[in-house]
């Protein structure tokens, strides 16, 4: 007898006989391909899928699981989805316990976050305070409970922290989407991480989530999101020729720091980007957080225009990849939106979307990355899989839908 907390379907993949009364474990058991033994007359005896130890004159066909399932699951219940307020299908349901699921799973036991600036600290106990409370330090002496940390100050030696960051997905400030890497965290290639494992691993999706991954990036597609969303200028491109796009980045960034071992500054990039063009269109995007003057990775004009046909300054990213053939980039998450609209990308680090056979890697890829993975896997395990996200509203654990 089990008499602390314990996954029943754990339980039920182990049991070689199931014995019930009525209790919905025994349709579960069912569902797993067991035949259990039922003394009451629950919904799902009678039906030749169970040993039943009475009779059901009425229930005089045999089902398959799958019919048994259908019927109970899907055309007798009424789905609701509290998030967008309407009735929605099973599968909406799933990806929102699953949310759910995971949320407790990861927070039950609370957190000791280090490290964490005190803007941040509002969303960070909001994202993982939901079952018990997220206490905030700078020193990791004494604590009892999981730790975390701001990605970019955690110690690099530490293998039992879990490192957050900003995900791929921004919302109007912090707070709706975090990526959670117990690994290191995904702009780092210099050892494995957790979004790594998560690629090879779902490199043969089932149908269900090949139809959620093409969804997304439907969505993504129709809904013009971007990380930033900056609406800008639009910028009038010749179409004779072909167009190849450079993506500026933040010249101090972690990403390039630890992604990039040759090509680590913007002038760099795009020296390389004209010498192996001379005749093509280049077009130059500087970083937004760069052109407002926060961050590293400047280019004085006359230096660009020595190797860009123009310099988008405060350009709408999107209606740049409406023209342009080829986008261009270090290591930034820029190539990976390129990637979700269908565009050509040439990598010279090594972000995490590179490696997969999606992209022209001319940067020092792992060898680990030794998989071919589909767009809908990339999709999948980054937008899906990898991070978590919040409803600022519902204050609660949601799916990325």
């Amino acid at each position: 007898m089990f008499d602390s907390s314990i996954d029943s379907w754990t339980l039920l993949q182990d049991a070689q006989d199931v014995y019930t009364v009525s209790s919905q474990l025994g349709f579960e058991a069912i569902i797993l391909g067991k035949k259990p033994r039922v003394f009451g007359g629950p919904f799902y005896a009678g039906w030749g899928l169970s040993h039943d130890e009475r009779e059901f004159p009425r229930r005089t066909r045999v089902l398959s699981k799958e019919q048994l399932f259908a019927a109970a699951m899907i055309l007798y219940p009424k789905w609701y989805n509290p998030f967008e307020d309407k009735l929605c299908e099973l599968e909406d349901v799933l990806a929102i316990a699953e949310a759910e699921r995971r949320a407790w799973e990861e927070d039950r036991k609370g957190w000791d976050a280090l490290e964490i600036r005190l803007w941040k600290r509002k969303f960070i106990r909001n994202f993982f305070g939901q079952y018990a409370n997220v206490s905030f330090g700078r020193k990791d002496k004494n604590l009892s409970r999981p730790i975390m940390y701001w990605a970019s100050k955690a110690p690099q030696e530490r293998r039992d922290i879990v490192r957050v960051e900003d995900g791929f997905l921004r919302s109007r400030g912090l707070g709706a989407e975090l990526v959670c890497d117990s690994e290191g965290i995904y702009y780092d290639p210099t050892h494995s991480r957790q979004l790594e494992t998560l690629i090879k691993a779902h490199t043969h999706l089932r149908s269900d989530q090949i139809k959620r991954a093409r969804d997304i990036i439907e969505r993504l597609r129709k809904s013009k999101i971007t990380k930033y969303n900056l609406k800008g200028n639009h910028i009038d491109l010749p179409f004779d020729t072909p167009i190849h796009l450079v993506i500026g980045q933040v010249e101090d960034d972690a990403s390039i720091k630890l992604g990039t071992d040759q090509v680590k500054t913007n002038l760099d990039l795009l020296k390389h980007v004209r010498a192996g063009h001379p005749d093509d269109f280049i077009l130059y995007k500087p970083h937004p957080d760069v052109e407002a003057g926060l961050r590293m990775g400047k280019i004085a004009t006359d230096m660009a225009l020595q190797y860009a046909d123009i310099i988008a300054e405060n350009a709408d990213i999107l209606n740049l990849f409406d023209h342009v053939n080829t986008i261009h980039t270090m290591t930034s998450n820029t190539g990976f939106e390129a990637l979700i609209r269908g565009k050509k990308v040439v990598t010279y680090g090594a972000p995490f979307y590179a490696g997969w056979g999606l992209s022209t890697d001319l940067g020092q890829i792992p060898s680990r990355r030794n998989a071919k993975a589909s767009l809908e896997t990339l999709v999948y395990a980054t937008l899906i899989a990898y991070p978590r996200y919040f409803h600022p509203k519902q204050r609660r654990a949601c799916p990325v839908e």
